[in-house]
């Protein structure tokens, strides 16, 4: 052999080697306000979602995948940090200016997902919503994001104003223009007003502006788009370097805006209101359809674990957003406020179109993405997901986790095997616990407390264990 080919030889089986041994990429998919019944994949026929539904096609779909909170910012503070949120203290809901409060963020101590993977070789982005703090010491550039393109706060525009030049917008309102209740609808059809809810629709965009890393930026773009604009072009200049890319849509979360095309495409719909949901809905399948394309083109595909979620369950009254067949929605700790729509795909690696019945959990994401990047992880914090791949792959069995616990202010829950015990003093329920089991039982219309006394023990004794663990909240929005 001669030296030529011999250096020629070298240095093709480097770049295997090489190509071998990179890290997989990591992409983070979050749907906001997304009911676990609404894609086509959960058995909804009405607004297709091929993109969405091809990640269960193509990889493993959860039928029992739970959120730690029942809204917004404290599920994202279990998603970024693998922990319960209760464990740190962040139990509640920032919104408007108390987004300003210098307490109300995750934790500065709290060692993020990015923090993680940044030390362990990744570039990090995240384009869409924060929520986990409103001022700088919380910006994501400061917990372990190399990018940022986005906003802060638990909402926002998803164009600005007059929103009626591409868009159809739906606002609640206390009281319609002129007096009365009902709906108020302008001339031109592309706004109106409802009181279904008794409450007007919140100033999303006060003291709120689009970030590019920690400055403010004016986009113009319907914002499902211009977050995916930014996920396309992180992914175009990161190809060549492992990365973590983390997109929280702020869609299906009001305010309620159908960009054009999307309401022309559902105009078969009679119900105004349901017509903009799905539009936003198709908008969001449509943008994680772009975002799984450019995998493709750039052939990192089956170098990419990915995984969809949405953050909490559905405010059906709000959006229509359907938990069917669960119980209740967003805020609750019912079925309909925590099990939610969750796949993950790695082709090559992981099962194609398997549904996986065992509970997981938001938490095992922070897990399975440090488990597969060789990432270190603090050990003198408890970590409370679990590297889900073993469980996936059939090389472990049993459950993954023998319980799974909430606690937002007086709502608690925990589950233990199919038993679940909760309370959930809202809306004029009272606060007695309850037990469902939930094998037999999903919609929780059968509570079980006073038949099953022994059971009913216990699970109260598993309850106060767990919260034995936890600390009180070091922020209330009262």
């Amino acid at each position: 052999m001669t030296r030529q080919l011999l250096v020629f030889v070298l240095l093709i089986v480097a770049v295997s080697l090489q190509a071998a041994d990179k890290l997989p990429n990591i992409v983070l998919l979050v749907a906001d306000d997304l009911g676990y019944g609404e894609l086509g994949c959960q058995g909804n026929p009405q607004i297709p979602t091929p993109n969405i539904d091809s990640l269960a096609e193509h990889g493993i779909r959860f039928t029992q995948g739970y959120v730690t909170a029942p809204f917004c910012s404290a599920s994202r503070a279990g998603l970024m940090t693998g922990r319960y949120q209760t464990r740190f203290g962040y139990e509640f809901n920032p919104i408007g200016a108390k987004n300003e409060d210098p307490n109300a963020g995750l934790p500065v101590g709290e060692t993020t997902i990015a923090d993680v993977l940044v030390n362990a070789g990744y570039v990090t982005g995240i384009f869409g919503k924060w929520h986990l703090g409103g001022t700088a010491k919380y910006n994501p550039i400061r917990r372990g994001f190399d990018e940022f393109f986005g906003f802060l706060h638990e909402g926002h525009y998803f164009v600005p104003q007059p929103y009626q030049d591409h868009t159809t917008t739906w606002l609640r309102r206390k009281v319609l223009p002129g007096g009365g209740e009902g709906r108020w609808i302008s001339e031109d059809g592309k706004l109106i007003y409802s009181t279904h809810m008794g409450n007007t629709e919140p100033d999303y965009d006060a003291d709120n502006p689009i970030y590019r890393d920690g400055q403010p930026v004016v986009e113009t773009e319907y914002l499902t788009d211009a977050f995916t604009r930014e996920a396309v072009s992180f992914i175009d200049r990161q190809a060549d370097k492992p990365f973590f890319l983390y997109v929280p849509y702020n869609a299906v979360h009001s305010p309620m805006q159908g960009a054009d095309p999307y309401m022309e495409k559902f105009a078969h719909i009679e119900d105004i209101q349901r017509r903009i949901f799905a539009a936003m809905l198709a908008n969001l399948d449509d943008s994680v359809g772009t975002i799984l394309a450019k995998l493709r083109e750039e052939g990192l595909e089956e170098n990419t674990l990915i995984f969809f979620i949405s953050d909490n369950g559905g405010p059906t009254r709000e959006l229509t957003s359907s938990n069917l067949p669960l119980r209740d929605g967003k805020g609750s700790v019912y079925e309909g406020g925590n099990r939610v729509p969750f796949m993950v795909q790695w082709k090559g690696k992981l099962p194609a179109g398997s549904v996986y019945k065992n509970p997981v959990i938001s938490l095992d994401i922070f897990s399975t993405a440090a488990a597969i990047a060789n990432a270190q992880v603090d050990k003198h914090k408890r970590i409370d997901g679990v590297n889900l791949i073993p469980f996936l792959t059939g090389e472990k069995k049993g459950r993954p986790h023998d319980q799974l616990f909430w606690r937002i202010g007086s709502r608690a829950a925990i589950r233990v095997g199919d038993w679940k015990l909760l309370r959930n003093p809202r809306r004029g329920q009272g606060d007695d616990w309850e037990l469902y089991n939930l094998a037999k039982d999903i919609s929780e219309e059968n509570d079980l407390a006073a038949k099953n006394p022994k059971k009913f023990k216990e699970m109260i004794a598993a309850w106060e264990s767990m919260n034995a663990e936890m600390i009180d909240p070091v922020w209330s929005p009262r």
